[in-house]
């Protein structure tokens, strides 16, 4: 299998604040990017679902290679996350993103949920990050003609 490039962790080229979500949970280009002084606004959501397969009893009580260490079935889990990058009402960047992670288990060896979560979060993030890469230059441009019509547009008084 090729080696894949990964690009190193940069953050975005403007500063945001964290109107939804928590700190501790955020792709980590968000995550490096965060201002309370900001009027950006960043709108986080994860959400994680669980599920696994098992073969039956019968069938693997019965299977000599269930007892030295064939797989009896998997534990998964799925990830959906979702950003929105907000300037008042305006709309600047809306990304969703979806990872699963499944892992096989036997009688000797079984992954724990919490190995799980944190595999399928970190993809998830990933691809949020990743999105946010590509589109960077955009953002930016978004971000700094909203901070130039603000500025000229007329008071209200």
């Amino acid at each position: 299998m090729p080696a894949v490039a990964v690009a190193p962790l940069q953050p975005l080229p403007f500063k945001g604040r964290l109107a939804a979500g928590d700190p501790g949970e955020l792709p980590p280009a968000v995550a490096m990017s965060l201002s309370d002084a900001s009027k950006v606004s960043f709108l986080y959501r994860e959400e994680l679902t669980h599920d696994d397969y098992h073969i039956p009893l019968i069938v693997s009580a019965l299977d000599p290679v269930t007892y030295v260490g064939a797989p009896l079935g998997d534990h998964g889990v799925g990830a959906f996350a979702s950003l929105s990058i907000v300037e008042g009402d305006r709309v600047l960047g809306d990304y969703t993103a979806k990872a699963y992670v499944s892992r096989p288990y036997s009688l000797y060896s079984e992954p724990t949920h919490a190995e799980l979560e944190k595999a399928a979060r970190d993809a998830v993030r990933q691809k949020i990050d990743d999105k946010l890469s590509r589109d960077a230059v955009r953002l930016a441009q978004a971000v700094a003609g909203a901070a130039t019509s603000s500025k000229s547009a007329p008071a209200d008084r």
